[in-house]
């Protein structure tokens, strides 16, 4: 059986949000709390945390998330991906998420990583109406690649890169709507309450 990771990215500076988003609530749940939730650890080999937030780190080590801090963030997203990545160890696929996808599904996710286990070669991601989203999980063949991203880039670089090999998982359009404005967390919170919004670990 394919050992995979996971690495949630919480590192950025969220300045368009203008603070840091990841600690603004929704229906009473931080926006980290909400995807540390979603991650369906007794399922992966290691899940990691990046950050550069001490409330984050303290919220993730008590839930057993082993953390990464980083001390950079302003060398982009490329450099949490190399943080998160080689702290997973030996695994054979690597699963990341972002942090400001406050409806993600902890059922969605596992069925993500069915899916990948099910497709080792292939790089799975959610989708939604042949939209990709996040999260994604590479095979160990491409984390050369991802190892090797510069600035403020993620893996989507390396999914552009091989499009043949990649494999959507449906979620809901809802799942996959992030959070990157105060606007856009003000959206969520007047929308409609539905049925399976909250997500217990």
């Amino acid at each position: 059986m394919p050992r995979v990771g996971c690495v949630v990215m919480a590192a950025g500076n969220g300045v368009r949000f203008g603070s840091n988003k990841l600690l603004a609530e929704l229906e009473g749940r931080s926006l980290i709390r909400r995807v540390l939730d979603a991650v369906p650890a007794e399922l992966l080999r290691a899940a990691v945390v990046v950050t550069q937030y001490p409330e984050v780190e303290a919220l993730a080590r008590g839930r057993g998330f082993q953390v990464v801090v980083n001390d950079r963030p302003d060398w982009g997203a490329s450099y949490t991906v190399r943080l998160g990545l080689t702290a997973l160890g030996d695994v054979d696929g690597a699963m990341f998420l972002v942090s400001d996808q406050p409806l993600l599904r902890r059922e969605t996710v596992a069925g993500a990583l069915g899916r990948f286990l099910g497709h080792p070669d292939r790089i799975v991601a959610l989708g939604c109406d042949g939209r990709r989203g996040n999260p994604c999980i590479f095979p160990r063949k491409f984390f050369p690649e991802l190892l090797a991203l510069e600035g403020d880039r993620g893996g989507s670089a390396v999914i552009r890169a091989h499009p043949e090999a990649l494999l959507l998982y449906p979620a809901s359009a809802e799942e996959l709507r992030d959070v990157d404005t105060v606007l856009a967390l003000e959206g969520l919170r007047s929308r409609p309450e539905q049925p399976g919004d909250i997500t217990k670990p």
